[in-house]
């Protein structure tokens, strides 16, 4: 990703990228300043969005650099896709285009569906992982088997930390455009597809691990004072960490004591949110309130968005996870865990207050209530202490004591 950076011996901005697998890096004439920064930003941004779609001109940004000479000749994919356009319509199999060609015309017809941060995704992922190992072959005669062949390979290959192998979700997503790219080929060149009866890799179904109130509490009263507010929004009203980073002022309403959720942060993007459900209002509790009141004192007159870094601009998430956050629970003797887990924690608090599951619902952004009571219901016992005892009480108090009994124990009666 595009990022800025300083020349110490003349204090003035570069924009520090990679183009072509080769490190690039452009001096400008702007002095260090948040304002220099953030109109930095915005370029790198542009520059970033174009590379992911394949649209980068090095001359349009750079005209007078000495590297846009090496960048001057005529990108291939521009030539690859419109061979492969041309070849379209052929349904013999033996004269289907390249993989590597009919990938480029896939990604750039799916292109328009996808934040930038997807994007880039699904670029490296062809570039690094499909191509390598399929660019050459005709997408025609690629078999069941050299799919399977590349899967088990993939299960082999180490994961970023170098550590470990590839898990089975990310081996999922790296097959999916595979999948996706054979498939419409498959569809215009009337062939089979060789993914038929190929599923997904079984994924460990991973557990949501809320905080309980106690250590909710610990948390905000121990956490450093310029995040105090933060974790308190985020703790009691369940939003996301794209959703909280990109929160302004704009959308707060005092008065009506609403958070208004309209815009997330991706990967310093700032976009449209993860669903249509995920645009809501959020009824600030009097904790919230408070917090936001407060916020507007440090934040409100010097930056658009709630919470900020020292420059206006929005929080950067691995920043606060690993300078923050972990820090803080292994303080606190707690187990490290993700901060995601402070949505799946309002859930909980809420489901075991008593709220109204729908009312949760459309406050997490939710559609309907299945994933509430799926992923959430098995934690209420645990935060209420009601483990069937409340309905034995009830049957108690209306019906007596020995009824109730009768009532609640059928076996008794050889049922």
């Amino acid at each position: 990703m595009a990022s800025i950076q300083v020349r110490k011996e003349s204090n003035t901005l570069i924009i520090d990228f990679y183009w072509q697998g080769k490190r690039c890096r452009e001096q400008t004439l702007l002095v260090d300043s948040s304002t220099n920064r953030k109109r930095l930003s915005k370029v790198a941004e542009k520059i970033e969005e174009k590379i992911s779609t394949g649209e980068f001109n090095y001359r349009e940004f750079f005209p007078n650099s000495k590297n846009a000479a090496k960048f001057d000749l005529p990108e291939p994919s521009a030539t690859v896709v419109a061979q492969a356009v041309l070849n379209m319509g052929h349904s013999d199999v033996g004269s289907t285009p390249l993989f590597k060609d009919f990938a480029e015309v896939w990604y750039s017809e799916k292109a328009v569906e996808w934040r930038t941060s997807h994007k880039k995704t699904i670029r490296d992922d062809i570039n690094k992982r499909l191509n390598p190992r399929f660019g050459d072959m005709e997408v025609g005669v690629i078999t069941k088997a050299d799919i399977l062949a590349f899967r088990a390979d993939l299960a082999k290959a180490p994961a970023r930390n170098k550590n470990t192998t590839l898990s089975n979700p990310r081996i999922n997503k790296i097959l999916d455009p595979l999948r996706q790219i054979i498939c419409e080929a498959a569809d215009r060149f009337n062939f089979r597809t060789p993914f038929q009866n190929i599923k997904q890799l079984r994924v460990k179904r991973s557990d949501v691990e809320p905080f309980s109130l106690d250590e909710v509490k610990a948390i905000i009263n121990t956490v450093r004072p310029d995040f105090k507010n933060y974790f308190t929004v985020r703790f009691f009203t369940g939003m996301r960490t794209g959703e909280v980073h990109g929160l302004k002022w704009k959308y707060i309403d005092f008065e009506r004591r609403l958070i208004l959720v309209r815009e997330t942060v991706v990967d310093g993007e700032e976009t449209y949110t993860k669903t249509d459900s995920s645009q809501r209002e959020i009824q600030m509790s009097q904790l919230v309130f408070d917090a936001l009141k407060e916020q507007h004192k440090g934040t409100g007159k010097r930056s658009e968005f709630v919470f900020c870094n020292r420059d206006g601009l929005t929080l950067d998430y691995k920043n606060v996870n690993n300078r923050v956050w972990k820090p803080l629970l292994r303080h606190l003797g707690l187990k490290v865990r993700r901060p995601y887990q402070c949505r799946h924690t309002a859930a909980t608090l809420w489901m075991g207050a008593g709220e109204n599951p729908e009312w949760i619902a459309r406050q997490l952004g939710h559609s309907t209530t299945e994933m509430l009571f799926r992923v959430y219901s098995r934690y209420v016992p645990n935060l209420t202490r009601r483990d069937g005892s409340a309905f034995e009480r009830m049957l108690t108090a209306s019906l007596g004591e020995g009824q109730a009994q009768i009532v609640v124990d059928p076996v008794s009666e050889g049922v």
